[in-house]
Order: C-alpha cells, then sequence, then structure tokens
C-alpha cells in the first residue's frame, strides 16, 4: 500500500517537530515535505505532491487561509487540514471556504491527528457531523448569501440528501430515514459532491448553508 503523503506546513520548528515525530511511526503515513511560511506550503505542494496538507492559518508571508485558496485549486490538489487553536475561531470557517476539507485543534490527542490525517487522504469527513453543523451554521450567519452553485441541478432527492447532510446526518442515518440503501446514498452524495464541483460533504455543506437552502438554528 502507498503511503498517505503528508506536507507540514507550521511557522513554529517545534510545532512541525511534534507533528513528525506523531506521523513517523506509522506505516502508511509519510511526512514529504515541511514548509514555515504559506508561501513555502503553496511551492512545497507543487513539488512533493503531498495527499494531504497540515495547515497552520496564522503564518508569516502568507497566511494559512490565502495558501489552502491557492492549494486547494492546483490541477489535483491534496486536501487540507487546518491546524487551529480555537476550534470556533473565525479563520477556521474562513478556511472552509478556501476548500479546506476540515480542522483540527492543536491540542488534539495523538491518535485523533493521525486518524484525522486517514480520514482525509481518504475523502471522508473530518470531525463529528454535530461539529460541523455546529461550526457551519455558527458562521454562515455571519457570511453573505452566495450563489446557487449549482443548486439548481440537483433532483429533488439529491436536493433530500443535502439537506441531511447539512443535519449533520452520516450516510447510514440518511439511509434510514429514506428507507435505502447505505450505497444508493453514497451514490446520491456523490452526484451531489460532482454536480455542485467541490470534493467533499464539509464543501457541500457549506455551500447549502451560503446558498440559503439550509438556515443555522436560532
Amino acid at each position: 500500500m502507498t503511503p498517505v503523503r503528508v506536507l507540514l506546513a507550521d511557522d513554529q520548528p517545534l510545532v512541525r517537530a511534534g507533528l513528525r515525530m506523531i506521523l513517523a511511526p506509522e506505516p502508511d503515513l509519510e511526512v514529504v515535505a515541511e514548509a514555515g511560511d504559506g508561501r513555502a506550503a503553496m511551492l512545497a505542494a507543487r513539488e512533493h505532491h503531498p495527499d494531504v496538507v497540515l495547515m497552520d492559518v496564522r503564518m508569516p508571508e502568507v497566511d494559512g487561509i490565502e495558501a489552502t485558496r491557492t492549494i486547494t485549486r492546483m490541477t489535483d490538489p491534496p486536501r487540507v487540514l487546518v491546524l487551529t487553536t480555537f476550534d470556533l475561531d473565525e479563520v477556521v470557517y474562513d478556511a472552509l471556504r478556501a476548500g479546506a476539507s476540515g480542522f483540527l485543534l492543536k491540542d488534539a490527542p495523538e491518535e485523533r491527528l493521525v486518524t484525522a490525517v486517514r480520514v482525509v487522504a481518504d475523502g471522508g469527513a473530518l470531525f463529528a457531523p454535530s461539529v460541523t453543523r455546529r461550526l457551519i451554521e455558527e458562521f454562515a450567519a455571519r457570511a453573505p448569501a452566495g450563489a446557487a452553485r449549482g443548486l439548481e441541478q440537483l433532483s429533488s432527492r439529491e436536493n433530500e440528501v443535502l439537506r441531511m447532510m447539512a443535519r449533520g446526518l452520516s450516510n447510514g442515518e440518511i439511509a434510514a430515514e429514506l428507507f435505502v440503501s447505505e450505497n444508493t446514498v453514497k451514490t446520491h452524495v456523490a452526484r451531489v459532491l460532482m454536480k455542485l464541483g467541490v470534493r467533499d460533504r464539509v464543501q457541500a455543506v457549506v455551500v447549502a448553508y451560503e446558498s440559503g437552502l439550509v438556515r443555522p438554528a436560532g
């Protein structure tokens, strides 16, 4: 099995060293490069073609959000996992809008970091759906409504599936509500992502909230 290639982007050498020490013992993970600022991260992403970028938000030269925006627009881009100190920091939502696949607290347990890298590399959601919804609801209320971005292409069933995704339901839970198989739900989810032009369900949920399809609670 080819190991997941990881790029570490953080302006603190000690943080990068700590991340490398955590990931190094895992046979299916390989740290291929490090970067001390956003500009270096963009260059390293182009040169080393990582599968996952662990991206700090606050860095000199180019910050993590702008670096994320640039990296996720590359041809066959890596998935970006944002590292942050506070789980409701406004910059986290900005990072999601920039194309990040999720976020991870810097003080998360080591095993959570390892699991997060694997999950993101596999195209899954990084964090529990309830956390995804809480984060997006918090900041979608402050964001200006965006364009439909492909919502008009969704069938009624796909629209329904997207609404359930935005509620934080897993594929299994959606299948139970719709009385269909989980494989059928996976097919619907894949079509939603394709029609919206997004790479994962986190980005799809961002579209759902920003377009007004789903309204923040309260």
